[in-house]
């Protein structure tokens, strides 16, 4: 984007909307600031094509922001979105929006000033869904690769990701979790927790016959109901390596194996 920018900021909360139109208006980078309470306000001041970006709440009667921002991405040239909400709980349903930020009310000016850098930068990519989770640490969304996590706790509608660098308390339910990350190697050992099959160090039966799994120093139940589908996981896993392992020793001077069965004995 080049040029001072031409926005558009949506929110039902009156005194929330005045105060994002002020944050807005107030930054050298931006031309015009118009303001909708709605959807449907908001569709109409799209029509002349001008606006570049809207800045959009989430919660909102009747059409909401997810379903306002669906339909943006319809457009021939659709406006770069930036979410702005009091709930962490929809943040990677945004992104998988093609949303350039997602901040977290009460605004912070220093927050709204990245997102503003972003979108004159033209940095809007945001890392793929299946690769990141974004995680809200100070106020400041961060994307976390969902390669680091180790295993997933549960704490209701709420999930805990444990990294070697410490975890992170994320307002997406495990069951949501285990649907999206399942191609990530991830696989349910009990009803409340999630672990990553890279990370499982050790199977072991209990005395009393049930399971555990270690990941790294901790050691997780496996209920009943889950055990036998962790132990096809780990014996796909293992067979997998093994097959890396058998490719990684074949002959390196590049004989195939159907040459040396055409030699002479």
């Amino acid at each position: 984007m080049t040029g001072r920018l031409c926005v558009l900021a949506v929110d039902d909360e009156p005194p929330a909307l005045d105060e994002l139109a002020y944050l807005l208006r107030a930054d050298p980078r931006i031309g015009e600031v118009r303001a909708a309470g709605d959807a449907t306000t908001a569709l109409r001041m799209l029509e002349d094509g001008r606006v570049q970006a809207v800045f959009l709440d989430i919660r909102m009667p009747g059409l909401d922001g997810l379903d306002l921002a669906r339909v943006l991405n319809r457009f021939a040239r659709p406006p770069k979105i930036v979410f702005v909400t009091a709930y962490e709980d929809a943040a990677v349903d945004a992104f998988a929006l093609q949303a350039v930020d997602y901040l977290l009310k009460p605004l912070r000016a220093e927050r709204l000033e990245e997102s503003l850098r972003r979108l004159v930068d033209g940095r809007t990519d945001p890392p793929a869904e299946d690769d990141t989770v974004a995680v809200e640490l100070g106020g400041v969304t961060r994307f976390i690769p969902v390669a680091d996590v180790r295993f997933v706790e549960a704490h209701g509608d709420y999930a805990r990701l444990h990294t070697d660098g410490g975890n992170h308390l994320v307002r997406i339910p495990l069951s949501v979790l285990e649907e999206r990350w399942t191609a990530n190697g991830f696989v349910r050992v009990h009803r409340s927790y999630l672990v990553a099959t890279a990370h499982i160090t050790e199977l072991r039966v209990e005395p009393g016959g049930g399971h555990v799994v270690r990941v790294g120093e901790v050691t997780i139940p496996v209920s009943r109901r889950h055990s036998r589908e962790l132990k096809d996981r780990l014996v796909r896993r293992a067979r997998r390596e093994r097959s890396a392992d058998l490719r990684g020793t074949a002959d390196p001077s590049g004989t195939s194996d159907t040459a040396s069965d055409t030699a002479p004995s």
